[in-house]
């Protein structure tokens, strides 16, 4: 079967290294030409540095070449960039074809999950959500991974339990696709804000208290929109969240450990020239929580922190005080 990889980035050359593996038809689709020309020169992408792209694997900057025939369409590019890429694949995508999103975030404007993104511009019920703990330098080094499969169609379960799995990948189902989202979007959040407690050189007990009162309010979060709590206990909640607030190999948590270390300069570098996702839906989440009449005041604590310059010792009375 092809596959199609929309986005060049870290996770979507991953990702296409497994349906590889699994010895499917894979073609990557970039928006640089520029750097589609540098993959199939060099076989080498600066977002994954340690990874040598197969021959196999293609690449190209038109979409429509991209997903030509295509199973499934894999949607990896950055949260804030989906819609566009969402309409220029609404041009060419076909009624038989099933889509998978690997992006996590809520859009700004409007609040919405990217699978409404999606829908708002696709008209298809063949769309599936994947989260949990896989780093991209993790999935190319082929170790043991679990991803959150959040989906209602049976066919498009099927299909990508059959393209993905293998001994080395594991996909737990459920039909709980708004929290498989919330978790995904809300864990790089979260972080920021685990980076800027290590940065600030905290003992464990304190990060725990923090983790702890972390899961609590994303599950809570995820039942006030309509979703299964029990999906905080998945791949994409505790063990992406996990994952995600601990690892230097996270650039969320990166950069909350720069602001943490009060090198606010430096962070702001580092977030020019990579993508922090949990900035992009830092907003959109504060917002969300704001229209949905939601109480998470360490949302509003970490906008403060980051947009309005408020101590970064705040967090720790918070975590104190809250109730």
């Amino acid at each position: 079967m092809k596959i199609s990889i929309l986005g060049a980035g870290a996770y979507g050359l991953a990702l296409a290294s497994i349906f590889n593996k699994n010895g499917h038809e894979v073609t990557i689709w970039s928006h640089s030409k520029i750097e589609t020309k540098q993959i199939k020169t060099t076989r080498k992408s600066d977002k994954l540095k340690d990874y040598e792209i197969p021959k196999k694997i293609k690449i190209t900057s038109n979409i429509g070449t991209a997903i030509k025939k295509s199973t499934l369409v894999v949607i990896a590019v950055p949260a804030h960039a989906v819609n566009d890429v969402s309409i220029k694949l609404s041009k060419h995508i076909t009624s038989a074809m099933h889509i998978l999103i690997a992006t996590k975030g809520i859009e700004q404007d409007t609040c919405a999950f990217l699978t409404e993104v999606v829908e708002r511009n696709i008209n298809t019920n063949k769309i599936a959500v994947i989260s949990g703990p896989s780093f991209a330098v993790d999935i190319i080094k082929e170790v043991p991974i679990g991803l959150s499969l959040g989906v209602t169609n049976i066919r498009t379960k099927n299909i990508i339990k059959n393209l993905m799995e293998n001994e080395k990948v594991k996909l737990r189902v459920t039909t709980d696709i708004l929290g498989v989202e919330v978790c995904g979007a809300i864990k790089n959040v979260m972080a920021i804000a685990s980076g800027m407690l290590e940065g600030m050189k905290v003992t464990d007990s304190t990060k725990a208290l923090f983790l702890t009162e972390a899961l609590n309010d994303i599950k809570e979060l995820i039942e006030a929109l309509g979703g299964s709590k029990k999906t905080i206990l998945s791949f994409a909640g505790f063990g992406d969240i996990l994952m995600t607030c601990t690892s230097t190999n996270s650039r969320n948590f990166t950069y909350g450990k720069l602001i943490g270390e009060d090198k606010k300069e430096e962070a702001q570098k580092y977030a020019n020239r990579t993508t922090v996702e949990g900035l992009y839906t830092l907003k959109s989440i504060k917002e969300l929580i704001k229209r949905e009449h939601v109480k998470m005041e360490v949302i509003d604590l970490i906008s403060d922190i980051i947009v309005n310059k408020k101590e970064k010792e705040e967090i720790l009375k918070f975590l104190i005080f809250k109730k």
